[in-house]
């Protein structure tokens, strides 16, 4: 049980760290936005890539690369659980989409402010949600549906994925004419595609 116990407080600081993002841009949308009457397309533009990051961010958890594939071989209680909360993560896309849709055209309006900002706490409260029933429904699903085995297999997946994620962040390749393969930083790999 040790095991699982590691499992899934790994997996609620990644919860935490999720949380605490989308809290922020909670809190950017209350204090800054809605006050606003218009909001410039660079403001849309970057809440927007905020979006995409933190939806990526949600969507490649180790909670959905290793936990929910394991409670789904392991039962089928949780079924409907998992529907819902993939339907919270549906509505989070929807409200993306829909703030997406401005980017470009121009918020300069308190009503498109509004449609905006409408948005922003649509897509903030899906996931936000979503986190809250993961970590008070799927966690005690897991503890009791899944072996210790498997709990031995989903840390080390976990583990596995920590060392690569580090390792791709620490070593690229310079491809440029005349540089060979040398290793360079990520830093470094990122100043060439800019």
């Amino acid at each position: 049980m040790l095991t699982a116990t590691y499992t899934l407080v790994a997996l609620s600081v990644e919860q935490t760290s999720v949380r605490v993002s989308l809290q922020s841009l909670q809190k950017l949308l209350h204090t800054n936005f809605l006050h606003q009457a218009a909001l410039t397309p660079s403001q849309v533009e970057h809440t927007c890539d905020t979006l995409k990051q933190l939806y990526e961010s949600c969507h490649w958890r180790k909670l959905d690369k290793f936990l929910i594939p394991a409670i789904r071989r392991s039962t089928r209680l949780a079924d409907d659980l998992l529907q819902e909360l993939d339907a919270l993560s549906k509505a989070a896309s929807d409200a993306m989409a829909a703030a997406l849709r401005m980017v470009g055209s121009a918020v300069d309006s308190a009503a498109r402010v509004a449609q905006f900002c409408a948005a922003l706490e649509r897509f903030c409260g899906a996931l936000l949600m979503r986190l809250e029933r993961e970590e008070q429904e799927l966690f005690p699903v897991a503890r009791t549906a899944i072996a210790g085995e498997a709990w031995f297999a989903i840390a080390n997946q976990m583990l596995a994925h920590d060392a690569y994620q580090q390792e791709r962040r620490g070593v690229e390749f310079d491809f440029r004419p005349g540089r060979g393969l040398g290793k360079r930083t990520a830093r470094g790999a990122a100043q060439l595609l800019h």
